[in-house]
């Protein structure tokens, strides 16, 4: 069988983990947390970045930082993964769901202005399979409206729009080192991103649950105590250890699932040609990290018959998300609108497996039979 996904191993992680472990300090915020933060913002010019448990953290964070109240609206796509709306809800916050584009999954930013209200505070651009959205309309109706951005670049790591990092563009963003991801944390991980220098001290704050605590490690106050709202963000020393082990080899892994992601649209082009499926939609203002390789065929039907034919052939291919507006939770709380590219690639998206222990020679078979089932 080959499967969907399969964490990456560089062969330094459980060295650095040993290290970790002997070191002494394991609760977060040691040494190899403040290598991976310092990394991140000397690749990728972030301003300040935090370490969290999970990206679902990290968009927590970005959440509270917004400082919403109830009543407040938060315009967010409705093709993600639940994290990227929970987030804001918990804060008390109305989510209105935008639809997708046609030509791929990001969130459609001509559809953005016809949602705003005077209740509106946030947009959450969703980087889709780490494809940029188009940010310099995102940010200019942000502008306008002076509203906050949140990147939800959880797929997005070593992606750029017209050659900016994503997540160094809107006020926020969150990545996510699930061991779904080009690179993991050892399973789980995530990282806060801070490009806006308002934020920059309540968000150390809140990662430390609510104290200023790392204010006085570095020896700016006398004394810590608690002065806001917070929670227990920080990741483990062992977490941080395993990441840094695959930062080092970041490039490497880089390198070799984009040439996975060239096999895969090579092979299959002439079928999309046919008209059997659509490829990947890489617009010239992204560039492509390879965190996933789809399909979007006609119909459920079709997909659903794509998907039992691999399955019965050792090959695990998966739909992804289904529509948040349609959702048991949400769908009495959505406000009516037909959100028709999202219902579209909740039913007719496949994605093949993609990760770095892949082999060439398996895409090109995962190809043939590809081929074969629809000669």
């Amino acid at each position: 069988m080959i499967n969907f996904n399969q964490p990456h191993l560089t062969g330094k992680e459980a060295h650095y983990m040993y290290e970790a472990v002997y070191a002494g300090k394991l609760s977060g915020n040691g040494r190899f947390t403040k290598a991976c933060q310092a990394w991140f913002e000397q690749r990728y010019g972030f301003r300040k970045t935090l370490l969290t448990t999970s990206g679902t953290d990290a968009l927590e964070m970005c959440a509270m930082l917004c400082n919403l109240k109830p009543g407040d609206e938060v315009i967010v796509p409705s093709y993600t993964f639940v994290s990227t709306a929970l987030a804001f809800l918990r804060e008390g916050a109305k989510v209105v769901f935008a639809d997708s584009m046609k030509r791929n999954p990001n969130i459609d930013a001509e559809t953005l202005e016809a949602l705003i209200t005077p209740h509106t505070k946030v947009i959450v651009p969703v980087h889709y399979a780490g494809v940029a959205c188009d940010m310099d309309a995102i940010m200019a109706i942000a502008k306008k409206h002076n509203l906050l951005v949140v990147e939800d670049a959880a797929q997005a790591i070593d992606a750029t729009y017209k050659g900016k990092p994503l997540g160094a563009i809107g006020h926020l963003a969150a990545f996510s080192f699930h061991e779904t991801k080009n690179i993991t944390a050892g399973g789980e991980g995530g990282l806060l991103v801070v490009n806006d220098e308002r934020f920059v001290r309540r968000a150390e704050i809140l990662w430390e649950k609510g104290t200023n605590r790392a204010e006085f490690f570095r020896g700016e106050v006398n004394k810590y105590g608690w002065v806001d709202m917070g929670s227990s963000f920080l990741p483990s020393e062992v977490n941080a250890a395993f990441l840094w082990a695959q930062l080092e080899n970041i490039d490497e892994i880089q390198t070799k699932r984009k040439v996975l992601w060239e096999t895969y649209y090579k092979c299959l082009k002439p079928l999309a040609d046919k008209g059997c499926f659509s490829l990947p939609d890489i617009p010239d203002y992204a560039s492509n990290n390879a965190h996933m390789f789809y399909l979007v065929l006609p119909n459920l039907e079709a997909r659903t018959g794509l998907i039992k034919h691999l399955k019965e052939n050792g090959v695990c291919a998966v739909f992804h998300y289904l529509s948040l507006h349609s959702s048991p939770y949400y769908k009495s709380k959505h406000d009516g609108r037909e959100l028709l590219q999202c219902d579209r690639y909740a039913d007719c998206l496949v994605r093949l497996p993609l990760f770095f222990d892949l082999s060439t020679d398996e895409v090109n078979h995962i190809c043939d039979l590809i081929a074969a089932y629809y000669q």
